[in-house]
């Protein structure tokens, strides 16, 4: 079983800036992404990215948010800018060895084998 550790978030002002990370551990991977669910809310994507590179975000945090990935390290990165109080939830990293084609198929949430444990995002003045 892969080990999933994901680290990083915490408390910041609007307009502030946090990353989280996620590192995956075994054989390479085609997708990682996270989905992130505030209280009282249902999960919901923020960002994918491909083995390939190919990103898909969220509208919600297009321009803000910028998703990257290490192969070599089975490592993925989500750097958030100009957060916002609506940004304020858990963000749980979620990874598969498949090759998902389908932007449908990324953005599902019953696709991914691996999750992270949640790093706690708090966008607070």
């Amino acid at each position: 079983q892969a080990q999933v550790v994901e680290s990083g978030g915490g408390l910041v002002q609007p307009g502030g800036s946090l990353r989280v990370s996620c590192e995956v551990s075994g054989s390479s991977l085609g997708v990682m992404g996270w989905f992130r669910q505030a209280p009282g809310s249902e999960r919901e994507l923020v960002a994918v990215i491909t083995s390939g590179g190919t990103a898909n975000y969220a509208d919600s945090v297009k321009g803000r948010f910028t998703i990257s990935m290490d192969n070599a390290k089975n490592t993925a990165y989500l750097q958030m800018n100009n957060l916002k109080p609506e940004d304020t939830a858990v963000y749980y990293c979620a990874a598969t060895r498949r090759r998902l084609a389908s932007l449908r198929s990324r953005y599902s949430d019953y696709n991914y084998e691996y999750w992270g444990q949640g790093a706690q995002v708090t966008v607070s003045s």
